[in-house]
């Protein structure tokens, strides 16, 4: 009996260790090695905007934004919230977009919440304006990207119109920022919170096999 305990205790440790290396250690990255658009001879697109005005690119921003979301990886929690802000120890893909912006000076909940009061009958799925909750609402981000950002490809492999802090959206369920890495056939990786591992992976061809790309947007001005 003792021994089945140490060798089940062994392998708790093992596993707990193991989870930990693939989940801290980066091992999903030497698994799974990333390229660049340098690899791909692409040109890196910038917006050569400022609107916070820290010297950066606002698409540079916008990426550090999204990156430092998926390093702090908050958990998937979706509640109603007074003020519309979660706490930053939870969030869920549209959470992702904002905070990505913000990192920008770039206020997409007041832009949203300004173009629901003036356009409520573009909002199919807004009754009443509620701050609260309406910039969180995928549907409602995908109405106001429509109307204020560049429309490009939903085809992944058309891979030198992805680039780093695009937005795709997934049947109007999903959003996520488009990162700088790609996989080894140019195809773009995404920064999301869909209550995955890693929040930056390869999945904008596995996730859009059963959620299909429904808009691809860029955002900036």
């Amino acid at each position: 009996m003792k021994k089945l305990l140490v060798i089940f205790l062994t392998l708790c440790v093992l596993l707990t260790v193991g989870f930990y290396s693939y989940y801290n250690l980066d091992i999903y990255r030497i698994i799974n090695p990333t390229y660049t658009n340098k690899d791909f001879h692409i040109p890196d697109y910038l917006s050569h905007k400022d609107r916070n005005k820290n010297g950066i690119d606002d698409v540079l921003d916008v990426l550090e934004g999204a990156k430092r979301e998926a390093k702090r990886h908050p958990k998937y929690h979706s509640a109603y919230y007074a003020g519309g802000y979660p706490p930053e120890s939870e969030g869920v893909c549209t959470d992702v977009i904002w905070r990505s912006f913000q990192n920008a000076g770039i206020d997409i909940k007041s832009m949203i919440d300004k173009d629901i009061k003036e356009n409520l009958s573009l909002y199919k799925r807004v009754d009443k304006p509620d701050p609260n909750i309406d910039f969180r609402r995928v549907p409602n981000l995908d109405v106001f990207f429509s109307r204020h950002a560049q429309k490009l490809t939903n085809d992944p492999y058309q891979i030198e119109e992805w680039q780093a802090g695009d937005i795709v959206i997934f049947s109007s369920k999903h959003i996520a920022i488009v990162s700088d890495y790609r996989n080894k056939k140019g195809v773009a990786y995404i920064i999301h919170n869909a209550g995955q591992i890693h929040f930056e992976e390869d999945a904008l061809i596995s996730y859009s096999q059963h959620t299909p790309i429904k808009s691809h947007y860029r955002f900036y001005y």
